[in-house]
C-alpha cells in the first residue's frame, strides 16, 4: 500500500508539468519569425505564411486565401501598405506586408481584429507596427491588465493572453541597434505570436489596449496546426541530467512524505486515536 501511495504522490507531482500555458513570442520581426518557424518545424508542423497585400482601406473585412480578417467591432479601418516605407527602403526591420489600423478603445477587444481560418489552427503570429510610440502609462481598471500598452491574443474567444507589455519605447523589442553603430534604431516594429497546443481553433482575436496610440497589425501572417501537446508536453522538457536532480528528488520526497503522513492520520482516526500534532 505504501508503495502505491508513494508512486501516486510522485505521479501527481510530475504531472503538474503537463499543465502548460500557451507559448508566447514577442520579438523583433526577424528574430520572431525565425523563433516561431523553428518551433513549428521542430515538432513536425508546417508554417503557413501570407504577406498581406491588395487590402482596401475603409473596409471592415477582407477575404484572403485560407482565412478572412474582420474588424471585431465591424468598423471601417485604414490599411497601411508599407509602414514608414521601410520595405521599399530595404530595412531589415520592415514588416512583410500591409498592416491594418487598430485604434485601441474601450472595450479594447472590440477595436481589434478577428482572424477566421478555413482549416483550424493552434499557432498564430503577426507583425506589429507603431506600437509603444506613446500611451505607455495607461491604467486599465476595466481589465486588470498591467499598466502600459498591452497586446493580446485570444483563441476562439477563450482565455485572453497578454503577449506583450510596454511601459516605454524601449519595451518594444524591435527598437534596437540593427546596424551596430551603438545607437538604438527606433523602428517600432515587432512580431508577436502564441501557440496553444491543447487543441485547435477556428478563430483568433488580436487587439491592444494602449488608449490613444496608433497601432497597426498584419504584415506577413504565420499560422500552423501542431499535434496536441507537441510543444507543451513534458517530453519536450530538458532531460533529467540537465536539471537540478537533488531539487526534484527533494520535492518528490516531500510529496511522498505528505501522502504517507495523511494516511497515518486517517488510520489513527479509524482506530479511535485522534492525531494530536
Amino acid at each position: 500500500m505504501r508503495r502505491k501511495l508513494a508512486c501516486s504522490a510522485v505521479g501527481s507531482l510530475l504531472s503538474l508539468g503537463a499543465i502548460a500555458a500557451p507559448v508566447i513570442y514577442n520579438n523583433d520581426v526577424l528574430s520572431g519569425r525565425a523563433a516561431f518557424d523553428s518551433t513549428i518545424t521542430g515538432v513536425g508542423g508546417t508554417v503557413q505564411t501570407l504577406a498581406l497585400s491588395g487590402l482596401t482601406s475603409n473596409a471592415s473585412s477582407w477575404t484572403l486565401p485560407g482565412l478572412t480578417i474582420r474588424a471585431t467591432d465591424n468598423t471601417d479601418r485604414f490599411v497601411y501598405g508599407d509602414y514608414n516605407g521601410y520595405r521599399a527602403a530595404g530595412r531589415p526591420y520592415a514588416v512583410g506586408g500591409a498592416t491594418i489600423a487598430i485604434a485601441p478603445a474601450v472595450p479594447a477587444s472590440g477595436s481589434g481584429l478577428t482572424f477566421t481560418f478555413a482549416t483550424p489552427v493552434n499557432a498564430f503570429g503577426l507583425e506589429i507596427a507603431d506600437w509603444a510610440t506613446c500611451c505607455t502609462s495607461v491604467l486599465h481598471p476595466d481589465t486588470g491588465a498591467p499598466v502600459g500598452s498591452n497586446l493580446f491574443i485570444s483563441f476562439d474567444g477563450g482565455a485572453t493572453r497578454i503577449v506583450a507589455n510596454a511601459i516605454n519605447a524601449d519595451s518594444n523589442p524591435g527598437n534596437k541597434d540593427y546596424d551596430g553603430d551603438g545607437t538604438t534604431d527606433y523602428a517600432f516594429t515587432n512580431f508577436v505570436a502564441a501557440i496553444d497546443d491543447s487543441r485547435t481553433f477556428s478563430t483568433v482575436t488580436f487587439y491592444g489596449d494602449g488608449l490613444g496610440e496608433a497601432l497597426y497589425a498584419g504584415g506577413t501572417l504565420r499560422w500552423a496546426a501542431v499535434s496536441t501537446g507537441s510543444v507543451s508536453s513534458p517530453a519536450a522538457a530538458p532531460a533529467p541530467s540537465a536539471i537540478d536532480e537533488p531539487a526534484v528528488v527533494g520535492l518528490a520526497g516531500m510529496a511522498i512524505g505528505g501522502a504517507l503522513l495523511n494516511r497515518r492520520r486517517r488510520l489513527r482516526w479509524q482506530h479511535g486515536r485522534p492525531e494530536t500534532r
